[in-house]
């Protein structure tokens, strides 16, 4: 009888090694590594005749089926709605409200296309259907299932053959003939993969849960994210009413969309002008405060960049960033002591980006600088200017696309003046002021 071997698998990465180590030599974590019985190879398979090359130009594409959600911005981040057959893995902090958003399209697919299947590993039945009553989820066509074995769920599916599949959560899924615990590397690595092609075989639409770690990264394997079509991230803090849903991963849309949505007593609620949401409590003339626009995608979005500077009691002064880059905050700090001739060495700085939102973009550097700026002067900006513009290490301020699609975002919500820089010659709208700078100390000088 051949006895057993293992392995031992890291579980934040996939790593394998034959012996048990604490600190996994991949991805450097500490106490990671899980022994997993492995399976003893089986005898070869036959080999299958191989297919046969054909012309990209011989090759049948049927029109795409898409599911339309009846929730606008989801639908803006998957590209047009559902596609039939695909499968869409939505990651997320806990209670951010993944599940509330899946139950909510679960119950808009139902009314409207027929049977949805809802799967739940993590709660019971009633549970469910407690929650499916407080956000007014009662469509007859929505399937409930507490079931967390995944040749049953696959059972169920091909049986009940619904329009959607939702499993929430593929960590605590398993298969009986993988021998390791749910939401080891192993499980989640194969459950997905049954998954994946329980959608492309039946023609079902599957979104797949899946936790994170504490960095905020999908949990499990990394393959995982490569099987799947889609990739869907739930970002915002808990504390704030404002999520955000953005797609890092499409394989039918951009990956650049997202979704703004509003946490409510009834569930998520869709915010069509995010811009107008973000700026509704702004303070009027306080030093610190500036309006940028950044791009999402083929949105533009107002919001406000908040910056405190206080004078430091510690040797080393601190630095602090909230919804921008920590790293481009050390930047913009240097280039404004090195090229403005400001001091900051002594002083704290702290960057925070109203609303719990995010800001990735390099266009919001000239705003982050004024705000710091204007919060060291302690002068304000002028509430109705937008402030648009890429900073560079000698202090110019760089160019910036898509600038009309931005100035028109800020003329709707009725900003009269913008400070950008030298771009598309036209696009300006009527009834605003565009000033143009080139030197990050214009624009301090014409600020304030």
């Amino acid at each position: 009888m051949e006895r057993t071997r293992t392995r031992y698998v890291c579980q934040a990465c996939g790593h394998e090694s034959t012996k048990w180590m604490g600190r996994c030599p991949s991805c450097g974590e500490w106490n990671t590594l899980v022994e997993e019985p492995q399976t003893p190879p089986g005898r070869a398979a036959r080999r299958a005749a191989p297919a046969e090359p054909v012309s990209v130009v011989d090759v049948a594409t049927p029109p795409e089926r898409r599911i339309a959600t009846g929730i606008s911005e989801l639908d803006r981040v998957l590209g047009g709605g559902v596609v039939v057959g695909s499968a869409v893995l939505v990651g997320g902090d806990p209670g951010i409200g993944k599940s509330t958003l899946l139950l909510q399209l679960a119950d808009r697919l139902a009314r409207a296309d027929g049977r949805v299947l809802y799967v739940s590993a993590e709660e019971s039945v009633r549970q469910t259907k407690l929650r499916a009553e407080r956000l007014g989820a009662a469509a007859p066509g929505l399937l409930l299932l507490a079931e967390n074995d995944l040749d049953a769920i696959v059972e169920t599916a091909t049986r009940v053959r619904p329009a959607l599949l939702v499993v929430d959560s593929i960590q605590t899924v398993y298969r009986r003939d993988v021998a390791s615990a749910p939401g080891s590397v192993a499980q989640v690595r194969e459950c997905a993969g049954v998954l994946v092609r329980l959608a492309k075989e039946e023609a079902i639409a599957v979104f797949i849960v899946g936790h994170v770690t504490k960095e905020g990264v999908l949990a499990g394997p990394r393959v995982m994210e490569h099987l799947v079509d889609t990739v869907l991230a739930f970002e915002g803090d808990r504390h704030h009413a404002y999520r955000i849903l953005r797609g890092s991963k499409n394989r039918f849309g951009s990956t650049n969309e997202i979704g703004v949505f509003e946490m409510g007593t009834a569930g998520l609620v869709e915010v069509p002008n995010p811009s107008a949401a973000f700026l509704a409590e702004r303070p009027a003339s306080a030093p610190g405060s500036a309006v940028v626009c950044a791009i999402e995608g083929t949105r533009p979005l107002l919001v406000e960049v908040q910056a405190l500077v206080s004078p430091t009691h510690f040797g080393m002064p601190r630095r602090t960033a909230a919804g921008v880059d920590y790293n481009r905050l050390l930047l913009l700090l240097a280039v404004l002591e090195r090229r403005a001739g400001l001091q900051f060495a002594s002083q704290d700085a702290y960057v925070s980006v109203a609303g719990g939102i995010t800001v990735e973009e390099p266009a919001a550097d000239l705003g982050v600088a004024v705000a710091l700026a204007s919060s060291l002067r302690n002068r304000p900006i002028d509430p109705h200017t937008v402030i648009i513009g890429e900073i560079g290490l000698a202090g110019e301020v760089r160019a910036v696309p898509q600038l009309g699609k931005r100035l028109a975002e800020a003329a709707r919500l009725g900003f009269a003046r913008a400070v950008v820089p030298r771009g598309d010659g036209d696009g300006t709208p009527a009834g605003m002021e565009r000033i143009v700078v080139t030197q990050l100390g214009e624009a301090l000088r014409l600020l304030g």
